[in-house]
């Protein structure tokens, strides 16, 4: 009869584990749990959080650099409204004049792309693209391709939730739907000079404590010196 050795000890279902392997549980479980103190004291995010921060940072930075170096021109070729690597012809005077008023700005092509450059900082180009989109659709001189320039011009600037979707008033917005109706030259009229009031109000003057146009005053005033 086989005869089991006395060093040998059967592992039953119920059988306790050797002193051993317990202590060397505890022992784990004891470390384990000092990590997670010592994690939670300094703070330690679990490494999906810590991805998700790590994004959140590099964003925040790019968004950052991409305002600071918006809000400032040294090299004002980049923000010509033509070839881009052609000399800024610019007079102080001409620059100066931009703050007569709004009109003089927006009739001045320099102004109007210094103008457009600004408002890329503030996230807001979409209330002077469609002021210009207005302005190009009232020289439509074809009736057949007027009605589908007016539906272009609403679906992109004017219906709720429209990509480049403009500020103005649930009343303004529901008149020029109904002008979509029976489109006509000027059948925008009365968004576009909503536009106009809030961008000559409100971002005009920013415009003209701006970095880009300070800058810009100061390279056309070097020139001459």
């Amino acid at each position: 009869m086989h005869r089991e050795s006395a060093d040998t000890v059967p592992q039953g279902p119920n059988q306790p584990c050797p002193s051993s392997t317990k202590s060397h549980v505890a022992t784990t479980l004891l470390s384990a749990a000092r990590q997670s103190l010592f994690d939670h004291a300094v703070g330690t995010d679990p490494p999906a959080e810590r991805t998700g921060q790590r994004q959140n940072r590099g964003m925040r930075t790019r968004l950052g650099c991409l305002s600071h170096k918006s809000d400032s021109y040294n090299d004002f070729t980049a923000i010509l409204p033509d070839k881009p690597n052609r000399a800024l012809k610019l007079s102080t005077e001409e620059a100066t004049r931009w703050a007569d008023s709004f009109d003089v700005l927006l009739s001045h092509k320099y102004g109007l792309a210094a103008f457009r450059a600004f408002l890329k900082t503030e996230f807001s180009e979409e209330n002077l693209e469609f002021w210009l989109a207005c302005e190009d659709f009232k020289k439509t001189r074809s009736a057949a391709k007027l009605a589908s320039k007016a539906q272009q011009i609403f679906e992109e600037f004017i219906d709720v939730q429209a990509p480049r979707e403009v500020n103005i008033d649930f009343q303004t917005r529901e008149l020029t739907r109904r002008n979509m109706q029976e489109p006509s030259l000027s059948c925008f009229d009365q968004a576009q000079g909503k536009v106009h009031s809030l961008m000559e109000k409100d971002s005009y003057p920013r415009f003209l404590r701006s970095k880009i146009y300070t800058d810009l005053l100061s390279q056309t005033q070097r020139r001459l010196s």
